[in-house]
């Protein structure tokens, strides 16, 4: 009897703190499957050599042994100090780190219990024992104002400052605009022209304008801050923007991707005073149409820094005062309304995913610490904004793409047909259903199930669970379409000043302007390899970034929690597992409910449903059920919440939502 050769790939190890972990392998479309006896020692991040013995079998994941680390990830790991009298040793700050780290009382540095450090790992974890380091840098107490954050910046390896030579660079570009280069653009500094951000933007790097033409057409104009003007191929700014690849947000600080010269100078679109753009400008039919674009360079003067809340009390009416100031602008943000409404109804019959996931804003005293937890509150001001932004994408894509020019492109490519069949299971409990099969997913089939459940308990958890269901977005040297928004062509052209992708097409826009649109054979080579090496860095800088600040998220949702033990609040059930369930307050802040906190009875977890029945009372809870908790525990040093789930007299059963279990359809 012949052994069956067994087949080993080399991949990424993602670990989970709960000891089992998956290994993304480039080509697969599903990651692998680790149990917690076959890691091996892995920790996670560490490239790893696998070997699969189960293969995949309807929506189960193939399983996987790790057979031999091939390289380690970290070398250094961010985690409290703990000081004993002849060593000491460092708790991970990540979870998924899976060991402790043995500090010889000769390497404790000044390090002193509760300090938060940096260790280097000297000795990874073996046959049963921790991980073995050394402290090589002491960030401060725990409690110590803005620790936290900086433990985070550590931890995701954020370049916090500029090296000197980057700076020197930055200081170097004057700040004000060359002159001489005027007369190579086209001069719009007499148009009336608008930003509209948040109140505390910095970094203004979109303007708008809105017109009518002659045949009763809109003409949009995005202008966008030309940085690559400033920020040339291969100099040191334009290497240290390579290596962050996205600017990061953490409440009371950003790490920029360009120094605060350019991010917050010679490049924001000040207003009043004179910028270098570069401009598209598109003429759009009353349903949306896109009739013709244009992209060009230009020298522009922003007449107004308005913000989102002013242009919606504008548009709405909602501020005598305000209308005032703005008397003679009136008409434009009206104008810039009536086009957004056509653009977005275009969309939305083109099948847009309009999510509704809203985002949590978080206030912080002066000493850092997170005093209120809310939602961030949109307007339609906001929309014009990202309908505007969302339009001048596709269109530079489309022209580029037809070009056959190197680019990068923003790319979301239609979801699994398993995972949709897995969200079917649900919606079915609610007389829903993506309607999809193996060659026919279309954006459409979701949005008409959010359209229908718009206004519903279900549309914020329909809107997770959809977003669980599709793949993540990420930047590509071709064209695949972008599913999440319904379109063809798409790219991130719009904010150069902080993703490097913007910045790297807008320099070969403004090759192909500068030179006709006739680049050589060897310049278009050079660039597409620059285009896929740029693409897939930028896509794992925004991953790293994305992390960053949602643990700087949950670190601060935590510690706004701490002194709320014993209260109670009604909250929404956002999540069901096999260890309990998540609950979400209206403050979007969430907690977990585990079995053991949720009464004297135990409970039935059905996978397929996503509910828990109580054995005892039958008591069935579902994702979008409201309940009644008590906040038991949070811990910003675990970056953790938990709820207790509080006896109520007046409970709602939700059977009706449920079919006969014999009807169901797969």
């Amino acid at each position: 009897m012949s052994k069956k050769k067994k087949q080993k790939i080399e991949g990424i190890f993602r670990a989970n703190e709960k000891g089992f972990g998956f290994v993304e392998v480039e080509g697969l479309e599903e990651d692998l499957f680790i149990p917690p006896n076959s890691v091996n020692k892995a920790l996670d991040g560490d490239t790893v050599e696998v070997n699969i013995y189960k293969k995949k079998e309807g929506t189960k994941r193939a399983e996987a042994k790790i057979v031999r680390i091939v390289k380690r990830e970290r070398e250094t790991i961010v985690g409290i100090f703990q000081k004993s009298k002849n060593f000491g040793f460092v708790v991970p700050d990540d979870k998924k780190f899976g060991t402790d780290i043995f500090i010889s009382k000769s390497k404790c540095k000044e390090a002193k219990s509760n300090d938060k450090v940096i260790a280097k790992i000297t000795k990874y974890p073996e046959r049963g024992k921790n991980a073995e380091g050394e402290i090589i840098e002491v960030l401060g107490n725990i409690n110590q104002a803005g620790v936290d954050m900086l433990s985070v910046i550590k931890e995701f390896d954020l370049p916090n400052e500029f090296p000197s030579f980057v700076l020197a660079e930055a200081k170097s570009i004057p700040q004000e605009i060359n002159k001489k280069d005027i007369k190579n653009r086209k001069d719009l500094r007499d148009n009336i022209i608008f930003t509209i951000d948040g109140e505390d933007a910095k970094d203004l790097d979109d303007a708008v304008a809105v017109s009518k033409n002659e045949d009763g057409n809109y003409i949009l104009d995005v202008h966008i801050a030309d940085v690559s003007y400033y920020v040339r191929d291969g100099s040191k700014l334009d290497k240290e923007a390579v290596k962050r690849g996205t600017s990061v947000y953490m409440f009371d600080r950003v790490i920029p991707m360009l120094p605060f010269e350019l991010s917050n100078g010679i490049c924001s679109l000040n207003a009043g005073q004179d910028r270098f753009a570069l401009s598209c400008s598109m003429e759009i039919d009353n349903k949306g149409n896109v009739i013709s674009s244009d992209v060009y360079k230009s020298v522009i003067k922003v007449t107004e820094r308005m913000t989102y809340t002013n242009v919606n009390k504008i548009i709405n009416g909602l501020d005598e005062e305000v209308s005032k100031r703005y008397e003679k602008y009136i008409s434009n943000f009206k104008l810039m309304e009536e086009l957004a409404l056509i653009l977005k109804n275009r969309r939305l019959v083109q099948g847009y995913l309009n999510l509704d996931i809203p985002e949590s804003k978080i206030v912080l005293d002066e000493n850092g610490r997170a005093i209120e937890v809310k939602k961030y509150e949109t307007t339609f001001a906001n929309e014009i904004i990202e309908q505007f932004m969302l339009t001048a994408n596709e269109s530079i894509a489309e022209k580029f793409y037809w070009l056959e020019a190197p680019f990068i492109y923003r790319v979301h490519e239609e979801p699994d047909y398993d995972k949709i069949q897995e969200t079917n299971k649900f919606l079915f409990n609610i007389g829903e259903k993506i309607k999809a099969n193996k060659d026919n997913i279309k954006p459409k089939a979701f949005a008409d199930v959010l359209d229908k459940l718009k206004g519903s308990e279900y549309e914020k958890v329909i809107s997770t669970l959809i977003l669980r269901t599709l793949k993540l977005a990420r930047y590509e040297s071709e064209n695949k379409g972008h599913f999440g928004i319904a379109s063809k062509y798409y790219c991130h052209f719009t904010s150069p000043i902080r993703r490097y992708p913007d910045l790297f097409i807008h320099r070969v826009i403004s090759e192909y302007l500068e030179n006709n649109y006739m680049l050589s054979e060897e310049r278009i080579e050079e660039l597409e390899n620059k285009a896929e090496k740029y693409a897939e860095s930028s896509t794992e800088a925004e991953k790293n970034a994305t992390k960053a600040e949602r643990d700087a998220e949950d670190i601060k949702k935590a510690e706004f929690m701490e002194d709320k033990i014993g209260e109670e609040y009604f909250g929404i059930v956002s999540s069901i597992t096999g260890f309990g369930m998540f609950v979400e307050l209206e403050s979007t802040v969430e907690g977990l409910i585990r079995f053991e906190n949720m009464g004297n009875e135990y409970f039935i977890y059905d996978e397929n449903r996503k509910t828990l029945t109580g054995e005892r009372t039958n008591r069935r809870f579902k994702i979008g059920d409201q309940v009644k908790i008590r906040v038991i525990e949070a811990n910003k040093l675990l970056r953790k919440i938990a709820f207790e789930l509080v006896a109520d007299k007046n409970v709602v059963e939700y059977d009706m939502y449920f079919k006969d279990e014999d009807n169901e359809e797969e």
